[in-house]
């Protein structure tokens, strides 16, 4: 049994059968790339927004429209996993940035795909409006994720990291989403550059206090391109050890509220992108030294909240949640 709310375990509950991400590039941007916040992005963003790049807009130049990106993972992933149940995953840069009506191109896009069963947005807080949010409420799918990059709770560290928003730009989106029915995963990363592991938990305390329902967690990684590159060159910048980010985990998941679903406990960096730490090339290992390290402490996934209850049964795939466990909007 795992120590942790997955995302596949959710997704198994939910629809009775194993449902699959598909990478997705709808050829967007970002206000802190293309000049609006900053030209620079985020010190630790990938150039090409970390996604597959199959729109044009990143190295592979491709072209490749929403529908033949579809066609061309959803046939590997089937084979692969064997599963006919898929969400579009739209990842690189911010898939809110830009006028209404380009959102709602690429929902109609989206909707028209064989085989849709829900989708997963990534963006930032400050590329969400009411009218944003009300569009993306009104989409007639099953399942709709709003991924919203957080990283850290600190406002001083997003400053140090280029960020671009605040933590109350982020609740304020977080909340509104959540109100308008849709479920709301916040990305956090741990080993920001002047960050410690309080710092780590005081994120996962203020993601606690808001109607999130799922968590992407991240290791920081030095990718080619990027400002913690050359901070990283000079000597400006370490990343943690595969020790220390799992010491950092395994001591953040009991503070972390016990029905949150957890997309992510590692990152995965792209092919060709990652300078260092090489071990965040090996996420199987990470993984694997994670469930070793919650299983020597005897802990899991909101035990520090809830230290007179049993782990949770619905962290397997049988159960769902009590209504009393879960978040309320």
């Amino acid at each position: 049994m795992r120590r942790h709310y997955s995302l596949s375990t959710y997704l198994r509950a939910r629809f009775g059968r194993r449902v699959q991400k598909v990478p997705l590039d709808a050829g967007f941007t970002c206000p802190n790339r293309d000049g609006t916040l900053s030209g620079a992005g985020c010190v630790f963003c990938n150039p090409f927004g970390s996604g597959t790049g199959l729109s044009g807009s990143g190295p592979s130049d491709s072209g490749m429209t929403l529908a033949e990106q579809w066609d061309f993972w959803r046939d590997r992933l089937a084979k692969k996993y064997k599963t006919a149940s898929f969400l579009a995953y739209l990842q690189s840069f911010s898939n809110t940035y830009g006028p209404l009506e380009r959102l709602r191109e690429v929902l109609e896009e989206l909707l028209a795909l064989p085989g849709l069963t829900g989708i997963c947005l990534g963006t930032r807080p400050d590329c969400l409006d009411r009218e944003k949010i009300a569009l993306l409420a009104e989409a007639p799918v099953e399942e709709l994720w709003l991924e919203i990059g957080l990283q850290s709770a600190n406002n001083q560290t997003l400053k140090r990291i280029n960020r671009g928003h605040d933590r109350e730009t982020f609740a304020w989106a977080a909340g509104l989403a959540a109100k308008q029915g849709l479920n709301v995963c916040a990305h956090v990363i741990a080993g920001l550059p002047g960050e410690t592991p309080n710092d780590f938990l005081a994120t996962v305390e203020f993601i606690n206090g808001l109607p999130v329902r799922g968590i992407k967690f991240h290791n920081l990684y030095v990718c080619r391109g990027s400002t913690l590159a050359a901070w990283w060159k000079r000597g400006e910048y370490a990343p943690l050890s595969r020790e220390e980010y799992v010491a950092w985990l395994a001591e953040a998941l009991p503070w972390l509220r016990p029905d949150i679903v957890v997309h992510r406990l590692a990152s995965d960096p792209k092919p060709g992108e990652l300078l260092a730490p090489d071990w965040a090339s090996d996420k199987r290992t990470t993984l694997k030294r994670l469930d070793e390290a919650l299983k020597a402490l005897n802990t899991w996934q909101g035990k520090a909240l809830f230290p007179d209850k049993e782990m949770p049964a619905w962290f397997s795939p049988d159960t769902k949640p009590p209504e009393s466990i879960r978040v309320k909007d």
